[in-house]
């Protein structure tokens, strides 16, 4: 008979140390989680700080004082529902932001101000009971400004 000089294959801290290190294998292969989209509302901060300086260009003071309010307020709940993010600008949306106008009309603010308030109605009915109570606000509010201008 021939004796063994190396002893098992398998012994047993080879098996422990195998065992014990499959969890690190998996840890490390395993893909970060996927960012959360973008929120729905910075679409609306964007767009009505653009429809603030349309105002302003225009010189309907108030529509730009009051879309301005509007800009602050959804930031906020922005802000609030993702702290982590940056405070002080919106998400990446899908509205590319165009420069300051120079120039603008009442007829412009109040197409402007249709289109806040359609895009802001659509969101309504899909948003949690407190975005719905400030989507709601931004839509009556622009829905007053529009009646105001007309």
């Amino acid at each position: 008979m021939i004796a063994e000089s190396r002893g098992p294959l398998l012994s047993r801290r080879r098996v422990l140390l195998a065992a014990a290190s499959a969890p690190l294998a998996v840890a490390c292969t395993t893909p970060p989680p996927a960012p959360p989209p973008p929120d729905p509302l910075a679409d609306l901060v964007v767009q009505a700080r653009a429809d603030a300086a349309l105002a302003t260009a225009a010189g309907a003071t108030e529509v730009a004082e009051a879309r301005t309010e509007h800009a602050r307020l959804l930031q906020a709940e922005v802000d609030r529902a993702r702290p982590s993010g940056p405070s002080s600008s919106p998400a990446p949306s899908s509205t590319s932001a165009a420069p300051p106008p120079s120039s603008g009309t009442p007829e412009q603010v109040v197409e402007a101000l249709r289109a806040a308030q359609q895009a802001g109605a659509e969101l309504v009915a899909t948003a949690p009971p407190y975005r719905a109570g400030l989507l709601g606000s931004v839509v009556a509010g622009c829905a007053s400004l529009v009646e105001v201008l007309s």
